[in-house]
This record gives C-alpha cells, sequence and structure tokens, in this order.
C-alpha cells in the first residue's frame, strides 16, 4: 500500500475508534476503528520492511581493465568545421 496509505488508515481508524460515538445496530464502529488502526500498522510495517530489504541489496560487478574507450564524436553539420572560442572578459578598470 505505501506508507502514506498506512498512516491514513492509522488516523481514520483512530476517528473511528476514539472520536465517534455511534450507535448502528449491525455495526460497532469502534471495532472497525481498531480494525483499520491495525491494518494500517500492518501495512505500515510491511511496507517499511520492503523498503529496507530493498535498500540492502548490493550487486557486485566484477572490475574490468580491458574497457577501450573512444572520444566522443561530434557529427558535422553542412560540412562545417567548427571549432571551440575562446574569449577572455576582463571588466572595466583592471589593468590589461
Amino acid at each position: 500500500m505505501g506508507i502514506g496509505a498506512g498512516i491514513f488508515l492509522i488516523a481514520v481508524g483512530a476517528i473511528f475508534a476514539f472520536a465517534v460515538d455511534a450507535n448502528l445496530g449491525w455495526l460497532n464502529v469502534n471495532v472497525v476503528g481498531w480494525v483499520l488502526m491495525l491494518v494500517g500498522l500492518v501495512s505500515l510495517l510491511l511496507t517499511l520492511h520492503f523498503w529496507n530489504t530493498r535498500r540492502r541489496t548490493v550487486v557486485a560487478t566484477p572490475v574490468r581493465t580491458d574497457r577501450v574507450v573512444a572520444d566522443r564524436v561530434v557529427p558535422a553539420q553542412d560540412d562545417r568545421v567548427v571549432r571551440e572560442e575562446y574569449r577572455e572578459v576582463r571588466r572595466p578598470g583592471y589593468p590589461a
């Protein structure tokens, strides 16, 4: 479900268990509140458990020394040669 859904179920269950004083003949609202709080707590614990186990997974990769690294190739556009331009900008008042 997720952390947000677990906290939401706990909050709604607490409202039903402690704040609502309704008397329905076929439904006990206090028991519904306790059940929702229990389901929310289980959901929260399961979510935290799965998040922690997912973070601990480490895959060891062997170090390869036989890789060849090539320079990046810049495609030419319209048969024009593009060169880097270096421009030095000086603030006014500073010596040259």
